[in-house]
């Protein structure tokens, strides 16, 4: 393994060298922060690089190594982090100049954990204004390394960026109504948006609270795999972080979906995706047979209400996080996060009970759902390799909503986990992605999936020229 190929590895090519002494972490950390010093600069990803905490923690992982004390595969492993995980000693804005400059008084349990496993921190992640749709009109968004004139997914755009371009070996992203899946989708990597309540929210700035997911985002599943391994679990910080044991992900790693029940609910897939869309659908679902895999008709309920709905909840649960600076301080905000806001608070109590009746509805409707399948197939996004321009067209929310995010931010609603994988490109070399979803707390099978998916095709092997 060279130098110059060495941002290209996955976690596990690395891990074993580390281990061994046959790769210094201190050489790989600087290695990184070269790359994203020579590259960032046009891709807009990081918002702080905090090279001489990576140097530290990289001498500290180097030594204990060394010493014999190993702590296991992201031991050396130079990561990122979306800046929203409040990290001591690193200020974090959240994509708000409201927020510029603020030092977060306590670490996030996932950061953590993920520190306690001997991951070397490289910085923080750019993201959209308070987590929502649009970035701060003084922000510079992050840039899609595979075409620039394309969109990078909301909010965690600068984690999918910084993942695919190869600044950094895997991230933490959130969830609220796809901002894992959607920069997973657009850049060509792998999100895990996880049961809501399997990752602890401990020290995560919220959009709202009932629909946020934290989970990975690397180049491969066995890598978001081991990040979710390692931030899974209860958390006597969050209660809402649920006490349900954490499997070791990996051991079925290679266990295949032969005989395992997936559904397709085609007549959705035509009636909200492109031409381009409907045909990677096609293939990967070829691929499910061929894995040995019983594929079969299904019927998803009826997504509008419940995106609708999906928007009134949101704004109402943002409104709440943001009410120490909104609105006294509104003129610092951006036009599309102060709507929400604006919205959020003018709701009433019988609009926002409406739209936790369509929530509840929905859930249930979903868990008969999967009385009869293992595993869901569906797209991440209606769109193949969305433009700029096209974002830009699709209007206010909630319309916007409607049209983006008919793929992902039901399973918000219901707290369902899903995989984001690539499995096909646009005519202009775009990414494409599609999404298995399952049960709560079925992660592993969506590992599985996944797994066999890349197993047998390519598409996550695909680099941006840089």
């Amino acid at each position: 393994m060279t130098d110059d190929g060495l941002w290209a590895a996955s976690i596990f090519d690395l891990a074993g060298p580390i281990q061994r002494g046959d790769l210094s972490p201190i050489a790989l950390a600087e290695a990184m922060l070269d790359r994203i010093a020579r590259l960032d600069g046009t891709l807009h990803s990081f918002v702080a690089v905090t090279a001489d905490l990576a140097r530290t923690g990289a001498c500290r992982a180097a030594s204990e190594i060394r010493a014999g004390h190993w702590r296991g595969p992201l031991h050396g492993i130079p990561i990122a982090l979306k800046d929203i995980f409040y990290t001591p000693g690193i200020p974090a804005s959240f994509g708000r100049p409201v927020y510029q400059g603020w030092e977060p008084p306590h670490e996030a349990t996932v950061a953590r954990r993920l520190t306690e496993a001997g991951a070397v921190l490289l910085g923080k992640l750019a993201l959209t204004e308070g987590v929502y749709a649009d970035h701060h009109p003084t922000v510079t968004p992050p840039v899609n390394p595979f075409g620039p004139g394309h969109w990078t997914g909301t909010s965690s755009g600068g984690s999918g960026v910084a993942v695919t371009a190869g600044l950094c070996f895997g991230t933490l992203g959130s969830d609220t109504g796809g901002s894992i899946r959607l920069p997973s989708a657009c850049c060509g990597v792998v999100g895990i948006k996880p049961t809501w309540g399997r990752v602890s929210r401990h020290g995560v700035f919220p959009l709202a609270e009932s629909l946020d997911h934290v989970g990975p985002m690397a180049r491969t599943v066995a890598d978001a795999a081991l990040l979710l391994r390692t931030i899974a679990g209860a958390d006597g910080l969050d209660p809402t972080a649920a006490p349900v044991a954490v499997p070791d992900y990996l051991a079925w790693l290679n266990d295949g979906i032969a005989g395992l029940r997936v559904g397709i609910d085609w007549s959705l897939i035509r009636a909200r995706a492109d031409d381009t869309v409907a045909a990677t659908m096609e293939s990967v679902a070829s691929s499910v047979v061929a894995m040995g895999a019983r594929l079969s008709q299904v019927r998803l309920p009826p997504l509008d209400d419940v995106l609708l709905a999906w928007s009134t909840q949101c704004g109402v649960e943002a409104a709440v996080a943001h009410r120490e600076t909104f609105p006294a301080r509104a003129c610092e905000y951006g036009p599309r996060l102060a709507k929400l806001l604006r919205d959020g608070a003018a709701t009433s109590g019988p609009a926002l009970a409406d739209a936790q009746a369509v929530r509840r509805r929905f859930t249930g409707q979903m868990a008969r759902l999967f009385d009869d399948i293992d595993l869901l197939l569906i797209p991440a996004l209606p769109v193949a390799g969305p433009t700029l321009d096209y974002m830009a067209s699709l209007g206010e929310d909630p319309e916007g909503i409607l049209a983006i995010g008919p793929f992902t931010a039901p399973f918000d609603m219901c707290g369902y986990p899903t995989i984001t994988l690539p499995c096909g490109i646009s005519e202009r070399g775009i990414p494409v992605g599609f999404q298995f979803a399952a049960k709560p707390f079925a992660e592993d099978l969506l590992i599985r999936a996944g797994h066999a998916y890349q197993s047998r095709t390519d598409w996550h092997r695909r680099r941006p020229e840089l």
